[in-house]
Parts: C-alpha cells; sequence; structure tokens
C-alpha cells in the first residue's frame, strides 16, 4: 500500500428515497468544516443542502443529479458523492458506484430494507463495492436499529454486525456505546460537534458486552491472530479488532452497522471514524482495464502515480464554463498541459484547466493523482470514455445502461421555443444515458423517452427554465398497423385524356392476407398483355399505396398482392399511368377485403413482493393484459404479460402506487395483434377528431 494513496478514501452515500443520504453528507461537511452552517433538504431556510445546488432539487426537497465534493477527517482526504434514491434516476447511482470505492448504505430506522435498497445493494454487487451501514433517523418514533439489522440479513443476505448500540431511542436518543472501545458517546454543543466519552450506563452493559461478543465472533472469522487471543482469553485491542473487520469488509464478506440521527447531529462522527477504519483505499480495489492490442486482454491497473495515466469519464454536465467532465484517475497523474488521448475516436485532447468539485462550486488544481476524483474543462467526450496517456490502449469497461421503459411526445410552442428544445435534448441525451430522444416517422412528433414518469417531468421542467423553452407533453400515439382479412379481385382501368397524348393502363388480379411479410407482389401475367417494362411501375404503385391505409390512414402490412391480366395502349400508357392505375385498383379491392386494424403487443415482466401478486394480476387484467405465467423466485415474485402498447401509460405510476413502490417492470414489443371491436371504434373517433382539428 502506498502512502501517498492510503489517507484516501472515494465513498458514495446511496439508499432508499428519504432516508436522510443528502441530511447526512450536510452533517459530514459541517464536522469537518468544509461549510460553516447547515442548511435543511427541504430548503425550509430558502437556502436547501449544499449537495443539492439545482433549483428543482431545493423545491422538491430530492435529489435528481448526484453530487461530488472532498473533505478532511483526522488526516484522511475522503472523496463523497451524494447520490439520488429515485429509480427513475438510477443511472445516477450506477454511474457514482462504477468509480468508487467504497459505500456508505443509509437505512431508515423505521422504513428498513425497502425496494430502493434492495436496487442500491444489487448495484453495489455488480460492482463489488464494500460498505458499511449506517441506521439513520433513530430519533424517531418506531425506529428500531436491531430489526433493521436483522432484515440486512433475511432481505439482502449481509453478514451484518452492529458496531454501536444505541442509548435511547426515538425521542430519547441520546447517543451511542461504542463495542469497540466499549465506550459510551455523547453529542454536545448546538450541532453535536462536540464528542463526550463516558462510561457505558449500567443498564445497558449487559447488551453491550453481549454484542460485542457478536462482533469479535464475526471478525474472529478473518484474522488467525484475534482467533488465537480468543482461545487464550487474551485482552483484544481496538487495532485488532478493527484490522479483522476491515479485512472482512473489504472482502463484502462483513457489514459493520453504525446508527445515529443525521438530523438531530448524533452519532455522525464515530460513523466518519468507520468510513477511515474500514473502507479500501484506492490502492486496495482491484480495477481492471482492457488491452485493445492485446484482444481485450484484461490488465490490472495500479494506483501509481508514476505510470502512465488511464482515466475513466464517468459523467458530463453542461455547466456556466462549458462542458464539464468528471473523471476518476486509476493510474498516473493528469497534469495541467499534458495531452491525453481518447480510447474511443483517438483523439488527442490537452489538459486546459483541472478542478476538484465542491457540489456546484470548483476549486482548481495543477494537478489529479491516481486515486482522485475530479474535473476537466471543455473536452468533448461522451459519458463512459477512457483517457490515457499517449502510446497505451487501454479502456476501462463501461457502465450497465438500464433500457428506459417510458416515452411522450413532446411539442414546442413556437419556434423560438423549437430552437431552445433541440439545444436542452442534445444537452440532456448526451449528459444522461437513460435519456432518449427520436422523432418518429409515422407521427412527426418528438419522443423523449426515460425511466419513469418523474424522470420525463423533470427534464420537461428543466426545458422551460433553463432553456426557456415552452413545450406540451402528451402521449405518444401508438404505432398502429392496418391489414386486411380475406381475398378480394380488382380489375381496374386508369383512362385520362388531356389533349395529346393520355393515360390509360388496365390491371385485374387480387389481394389477400399474408402473414409471411409486410409486402409480397407476384406478376403471374401471360402472352405480354402489359407489357415487361411496366411491371416495375405495377408493383411501385401498390408499394405506394401501403404507406397509408384508405381506412384510417395507419401503415398497412401483411398483404400478397398478384397481378394476371391487364392491358396497354401504344401511346398513352407509360410508367405513371400504371403506377396510378395500381393505387386506383389497390383502392378498389381494399374495402371489400375487411380491413382490421392491428396494435403492437408488449411483452411486460413484472418484479413484486409476493403479497402484491393478486394486486399486480389485478391491474394488468384491469388493462388488457394476457397472464402468459407467474412463479415465485425468493422472495419476489415475478409475472410475465402480454398487454397492448396504448394500455402502458401511466402504468408504473399506478403499478408503484399499489404495490408500496416494491414493483418494477420491464418492457420490450413482442407482436401485432387485432384491436378488438369496441377499441377499434374509439380509434376511429379519434382520428375522425384530430383530421377536423387539423383541418
Amino acid at each position: 500500500m502506498k502512502i501517498e494513496d492510503q489517507k484516501i478514501r472515494n465513498i458514495g452515500i446511496s439508499a432508499h428515497i428519504d432516508s436522510g443520504k443528502t441530511t447526512l453528507t450536510e452533517r459530514i461537511l459541517f464536522y469537518t468544516k468544509r461549510i460553516h452552517a447547515i442548511h435543511d433538504v427541504k430548503g425550509k431556510d430558502g437556502v436547501g443542502a449544499t449537495m443539492d445546488s439545482m433549483e428543482l432539487e431545493k423545491e422538491r426537497g430530492i435529489t435528481i443529479a448526484s453530487a461530488a465534493t472532498y473533505c478532511e477527517w483526522n488526516g484522511y482526504e475522503v472523496n463523497i458523492i451524494d447520490t439520488p434514491g429515485h429509480v427513475d434516476f438510477t443511472i445516477e447511482v450506477e454511474r457514482s458506484l462504477r468509480v468508487l470505492d467504497g459505500a456508505i448504505l443509509v437505512l431508515c430506522a423505521v422504513g428498513g430494507v425497502q425496494s430502493q435498497s434492495i436496487t442500491v445493494d444489487m448495484q453495489m454487487k455488480r460492482y463489488k463495492v464494500p460498505c458499511i451501514a449506517f441506521i439513520n433517523k433513530c430519533d424517531r418514533s418506531g425506529a428500531n436499529p436491531f430489526r433493521v439489522i436483522s432484515q440486512l440479513k433475511t432481505k439482502l443476505g449481509h453478514n451484518a454486525v452492529a458496531m454501536q448500540i444505541p442509548i435511547g431511542l426515538e425521542t430519547d436518543a441520546e447517543g451511542v456505546v461504542d463495542l469497540v472501545s466499549m465506550k459510551a458517546l455523547y453529542f454536545d454543543g448546538d450541532n453535536g460537534e462536540n464528542v463526550r466519552t463516558e462510561e457505558i450506563p449500567a443498564n445497558l452493559l449487559e447488551e453491550a458486552k453481549t454484542k460485542r461478543e457478536e462482533l469479535i465472533d464475526a471478525a474472529s472469522l478473518f484474522s488467525d491472530e484475534l482467533t488465537e487471543a480468543i482461545l487464550d482469553e487474551k485482552e483484544i485491542s481496538s487495532e485488532m479488532l478493527y484490522a479483522a473487520i476491515r479485512r472482512g469488509t473489504l472482502k463484502r464478506e462483513i457489514t459493520p452497522v453504525y446508527m445515529g440521527s443525521a438530523y438531530k447531529n448524533k452519532a455522525v462522527q464515530p460513523m466518519l471514524d468507520g468510513v477511515t477504519y474500514l473502507l479500501p483505499c484506492p490502492s486496495e480495489v482491484e480495477n481492471v482495464a482492457l488491452d485493445m492490442d492485446k484482444n481485450e486482454e484484461q490488465v490490472v491497473l495500479e494506483s501509481d502515480s508514476e505510470k502512465p495515466i488511464v482515466a475513466l469519464a464517468f459523467k458530463l454536465e453542461d455547466g456556466k464554463y462549458g462542458q464539464l467532465t468528471y473523471i476518476r484517475v486509476y493510474q498516473g497523474t493528469v497534469e495541467k498541459g499534458s495531452t491525453i488521448v481518447n480510447v474511443r475516436n483517438g483523439k488527442k485532447v490537452k489538459v486546459g484547466r483541472l478542478a476538484r468539485m465542491h457540489a456546484d462550486q470548483m476549486e482548481e488544481v495543477d494537478s489529479l493523482r491516481a486515486g482522485y476524483i475530479g474535473a476537466l474543462f471543455g473536452i468533448e467526450c461522451s459519458s463512459g470514455d477512457t483517457f490515457v496517456a499517449p502510446g497505451i490502449n487501454m479502456t476501462m469497461t463501461s457502465m450497465y445502461v438500464p433500457k428506459p421503459v417510458i416515452s411522450l411526445a413532446i411539442v414546442p410552442k413556437d419556434n423560438k421555443s423549437q430552437m431552445s428544445m433541440s439545444k436542452a435534448l442534445n444537452r440532456f441525451s448526451k449528459e444522461d444515458p437513460t435519456f432518449k430522444t427520436f422523432v418518429d416517422p409515422e407521427t412527426n412528433e418528438t419522443i423523449i423517452e426515460g425511466m419513469g414518469e418523474l424522470h420525463l417531468e423533470i427534464y420537461v421542467e428543466r426545458m422551460k427554465r433553463e432553456y426557456d423553452a415552452e413545450v406540451t407533453t402528451g402521449n405518444p400515439r401508438v404505432a398502429y398497423r392496418e391489414t386486411i382479412t380475406q381475398r378480394a379481385e380488382f380489375n381496374y382501368t386508369h383512362k385520362k385524356q388531356t389533349g395529346g397524348s393520355g393515360q390509360f393502363g388496365r390491371i385485374a388480379g387480387y389481394i389477400e392476407p399474408t402473414s409471411e411479410a409486410e409486402f409480397i407482389f407476384e406478376n403471374k401475367i401471360f402472352g405480354g398483355s402489359i407489357p415487361t417494362q411496366y411491371i416495375s411501375a405495377c408493383e411501385k404503385g401498390f408499394k405506394q399505396s401501403m404507406a397509408k391505409g384508405p381506412k384510417l390512414e395507419f401503415p398497412i402490412t401483411g398483404v400478397r398482392v398478384l397481378i394476371n391480366d391487364g392491358a396497354s395502349h401504344a401511346v398513352d400508357s407509360s410508367d405513371m399511368a400504371f403506377q396510378a392505375c395500381a393505387r386506383g385498383a389497390f383502392r378498389e379491392a381494399y374495402l371489400r377485403a375487411k380491413p382490421v386494424i392491428h396494435e403492437p403487443i408488449m411483452k411486460v415482466v413484472v418484479e413484486t413482493p409476493a403479497e402484491f401478486q393478486g394486486p399486480v394480476m389485478g391491474l394488468l387484467n384491469q388493462r388488457r393484459g394476457m397472464i402468459v405465467g407467474s412463479q415465485d423466485e425468493g422472495v419476489m415474485c415475478v409475472i410475465e404479460a402480454q398487454m397492448p402498447l396504448a394500455e402502458m401509460f401511466g402504468f408504473s405510476t399506478i403499478l408503484r402506487s399499489s404495490t408500496q413502490g416494491k414493483a418494477q417492470f420491464t418492457m420490450e414489443f413482442s407482436i401485432y395483434r387485432q384491436v378488438p371491436q369496441s377499441i377499434a371504434e374509439k380509434i376511429a373517433l379519434d382520428v375522425a377528431a384530430n383530421k377536423k382539428s387539423a383541418a
């Protein structure tokens, strides 16, 4: 381990919504003298928490974008990323955990392990991030930290052990007993900044001894020295115990649990000690890059500032100074004026300004060493790009990006808004890989896609505030299709006489439904009744007719056209005449072929706790869903169904509200299927109304 980085900690604070992540970060910054006044997250004092620097975050009292800062505690340098809790902003947690060495999993002493805690835990597992747990809100009525510890074991499979026991709970929360040093800690002063150490209260001594035995038992698995000391009944020192717990924590085989109340300024300092004692420094975490010159062979990076540079751009932000690129340096030193190469496109970039971030404030620095997190200015790149020293060709593995599940159509109010909207969409889709935007070729609407309705709502709101783009939103129109259900004959003559040569063509044959392809054209003309040079014009005319059905103007699919007779004129026949004739022939036969509307059917998979299986199935049935099957997987139940896309709008909100936010779903396109008669009539009325309003 190198002296230079053994005093660095890169940690993230992640948890379920409203567990107190941002409040905890605010207290950490206060106790490390990074800020000199504490502000409320809900922004009652009009200032809002330091880490929630966006106007919207202050108003709503939620975290939307992860924010980075750093502070010092007892000679250790701690880089912190505060992440959002809402499932809609899951990419922010994902990209933070990708570059961090350790994490604090915050849990509510009343709510315990909630659905988003499970998601965050899965993300930590994905990136093998060691963590300590902090049970917050011990001052709330109904607080029970030991119930939360047992949930950590049963629901998340953690080997959770208490590092402390509370001195009083709910309104009587006074402090904690430290089970390593066996001392009682109280927090005095206006903001709990003075830590007072006392002997353990007599009424808690027995419980403290029992819990310390449990802690020593769990830690002894990771240290022979500790096991020998137990067998020889020797005195167990704090250093020996911490060393054993640390070994288990780094392997992710033990989760030390701290407890307190960030809002009431209780027990945040001992948890900070836990971060410095138990979480890894950069050189203790194995980071792997792929060598592109050696067939993507894995190379273990060393947290050494003398080696060639390898750094990962994990987040982009369009700030007031242009594009800000957050990077984590894994190897080498990025210096002002040095040249680095973007591996994705091979472009050389000169490093201009370098900064360390403190929420939306920044401090300029001359270099960023291995193990540090900082930001580069004005560099064109994408989220997930790797920067290296010239001459090496390595890339870091990219992060997991979930697929968008919901979409909305947005329409700008006027031309000025149109310009602002395209600027905003360009920036947002670059910054956030889960936010996608495209123009629907069928409806010509701009569609935005994201992780949930809150996600899209926030972006629409940011367009208005940051870009002054007035937009209206609506459900995107579903991509319906028309098709025919029976065979119909046609025998159509196209005749037009307008001085000079006219237009003439006759085509006969039939159309019929097919499931093999969207459009099949067959030529069964014998004896040259239609000259060969006009056959392709006939096919072109029929194909043009498929773009818009005569019934409701939806695209037509699944039609086979066969022509077997016709007639031409030596002077008046032409390509144009036969194209027009084919269109007329198609129209003539189409309405006799009994057309119907088809709608897209999605394959929907819902994961829900078993107790909500009934209500979820009821929801799917109400929305014309067809349940294909369900199976139990541990405490969760997985239900698979086929649902019409038209019924999926607003589904995520209803699903969450009827399952206490514990269920989640994924959907993908499956097939097209005929729309029931009652729905078809409603669609026809909607189309007529749209035409009327457009006219």
